[in-house]
């Protein structure tokens, strides 16, 4: 496709949020809409912030379990983006990993193997990425828990040394 015949994709992105205090919750949305509004490539069309629940009513609308979420709000945003490339929308996933993505238009979007490509090694880099925190994380935990196991050891011996020593 040339580039004078790209078509502009628009799509709608549901951003959730979960905190307290609740005014917190919509200040913390205006700062991601704006963030996402700067992103190369994006332009935000339309802007929707819900005013923020406490949780505990959502499990009840949602007819969950009735889970301690004392004092804790949830809230979402549903913002009109336009792409100017479905790599940038890919990016805006990956970035700001919104609950749910709709691509309103074009219906069809046409993709070169450049195209897919660029989001398929965009994919690749983001889950070796993740893959290498994952790893760092399992050994930081094995190491805490040697370092755990040894200080409990070590209190229990020094529980058994002043029994002795009574």
């Amino acid at each position: 496709m040339k580039k004078d015949e790209e078509v502009k994709i628009n799509a709608i992105l549901i951003l959730e949020i979960i905190g307290k205090p609740k005014e917190y919750l919509v200040e913390t949305l205006n700062k991601i809409i704006e963030q996402i509004d700067k992103e190369k490539g994006v332009q935000i069309k339309r802007k929707e912030i819900k005013e923020p629940i406490p949780m505990k009513e959502k499990a009840e609308i949602m007819d969950e379990e009735k889970i301690q979420k004392e004092d804790f709000y949830t809230t979402f945003a549903e913002i009109e983006v336009e792409a100017d490339d479905i790599l940038y929308l890919n990016a805006l996933m990956f970035k700001y990993m919104p609950s749910h993505i709709e691509i309103i238009s074009p219906e069809l979007i046409v993709l070169s193997n450049t195209g897919w490509n660029e989001i398929l090694n965009e994919l690749t880099r983001r889950l070796h990425g993740y893959d290498e925190i994952a790893r760092v994380m399992q050994v930081e935990k094995a190491i805490l828990e040697k370092k755990l196991r040894n200080v409990l050891l070590e209190k229990e011996e020094n529980k058994k040394n002043k029994k002795r020593k009574k």
